[in-house]
């Protein structure tokens, strides 16, 4: 069967939001889970829908693992996306998630295919596979992150007006720095040297003196707000940060990092190498098939400082570098394609009105595909059907005609490989 319907796995990491509050919770309860029980007072932060190792999805009917099957019925995946991406042992090239985020993600970055292999062959204990990571976030709810760095000119203002972060800097970086913000090329090698240095020196510098210049600025925030050059949205991020994590270093990325908000349908991709943290809020999140993660502040989880500052690309740039324009679907009339420069994955956001029908033409590569709100059907080539509803996951075959119908509205959130 082309097109059948799998279960995900939900996983509980502190920062999700609690009980139902949780998208994770909500589409979790309606996928059938094995064992599965909600509890209100848990966290629920993702929802994995994929083959990858660690947590892979099942065949709802068969209850087999997804990979497995598609190992057996390597036809679902298509012949040009195998030879492409060696799918041999069944697995998608992409992972497909739901995140409900209420407390703030690590300061992390993800490696490139060469860095991640050389992890994974040195650690693997801490980096579970090979692969890279370069993963886009789409909003379904308003949604806050920090992602890639400021452009120069920014970074140099806060360290010029907020002297708590520049007290943490060794003076010699601060004078290279702002010489640098001033004359050079924002992607130019002195640029890059220059931001490498600060952020290195940042990241390592002394804990107590990390701590007690935080705490002042903490201290000043709250009881005078911002001075001229800082924004109230720079303070209240730092206070949420500080409030999460006292004492934390990864607070002051504050000072370094884009703080971007999406609105619902609004996308950003992050390559390897790109600091990121998200912030709140639920979002469809698409990656390669990876689990590798390097994590520097804002969180209890091991921090590899080496590693992330060696990995980053350090090309600093205002937040419109990392946005996914969406685009019209084929000739889908209710169907948004977001598709980041990669070839593992896009994403297509699916809207069913009432009554109506939406028709995807074949892909050559497989899919799969979470029902966010509503209820209706899926039909596909040769008048088979099926019937879905909010939080249930399916499967679509490679080269497979499908039209989703609905009585009373749909929203689909699809993610899809092709080998062109």
């Amino acid at each position: 069967m082309s097109v059948f319907k799998i279960i995900p796995t939900a996983q509980q990491y502190d920062w999700g939001k609690i009980g139902t509050s949780s998208k994770v919770a909500q589409f979790a309860s309606a996928s059938k889970i094995p064992g599965f029980t909600l509890d209100e007072s848990a966290p629920y932060a993702e929802l994995w829908m994929g083959t990858h190792p660690k947590s892979p999805s099942l065949v709802l009917e068969s209850k087999a693992v997804l990979s497995e099957h598609l190992a057996a019925h390597p036809e679902l995946i298509g012949k040009p996306v195998a030879n492409r991406f060696d799918t041999s042992d069944g697995n998608l090239p992409f992972l497909f998630k739901v995140l409900a985020i209420e407390k703030a993600l690590s300061i992390q970055t993800h490696p490139d295919k060469k860095t991640a292999e050389i992890l994974f062959a040195e650690q693997p204990h801490i980096y579970k596979d090979a692969n890279h990571k370069p993963e886009m976030a789409l909003a379904l709810t308003p949604f806050s992150a920090l992602c890639g760095f400021l452009p120069l000119g920014q970074i140099a203002t806060y360290l010029r007006t907020t002297k708590e972060f520049t007290k943490i800097i060794p003076n010699s970086i601060v004078s290279d720095f702002l010489a640098a913000a001033e004359s050079a090329e924002p992607s130019g090698p002195v640029a890059k040297t220059a931001l490498r240095n600060l952020f290195a020196a940042l990241m390592t510098a002394n804990p107590p003196t990390i701590e007690l210049q935080l705490d002042n600025l903490v201290k000043r925030y709250t009881e005078g707000g911002p001075k001229e050059g800082e924004s109230q949205e720079i303070v209240d991020l730092v206070l949420r940060l500080n409030s999460q994590f006292p004492g934390d270093i990864g607070v002051f990325c504050a000072f370094l990092l884009n703080y971007v908000h999406l609105k619902p349908g609004e996308a950003i991709f992050l390559g390897a190498g790109e600091p990121h943290a998200y912030i709140s809020g639920d979002i469809m999140e698409c990656m390669a098939n990876s689990d590798n993660v390097i994590r520097a502040g804002l969180t209890p989880k091991l921090r590899d400082i080496p590693n992330l500052v060696a990995g980053l690309t350090y090309e600093a740039a205002p937040p419109s570098k990392h946005v996914v324009t969406p685009a019209p679907f084929h000739n889908a009339g209710s169907s948004t394609l977001y598709d980041p420069p990669i070839p593992e994955f896009s994403v297509v956001q699916v809207v069913v009105g009432a009554g109506a029908t939406e028709t995807h033409p074949a892909v050559a590569g497989p899919s799969i595909a979470i029902v966010t709100e509503g209820a209706g059907t899926v039909n596909w080539t040769g008048g088979s059907k099926l019937d879905v509803s909010q939080g249930e996951v399916f499967f679509i075959g490679a080269d497979c005609e499908t039209s989703f119908s609905s009585a009373s509205g749909l929203t689909v959130y699809r993610a899809f490989v092709e080998a062109n």
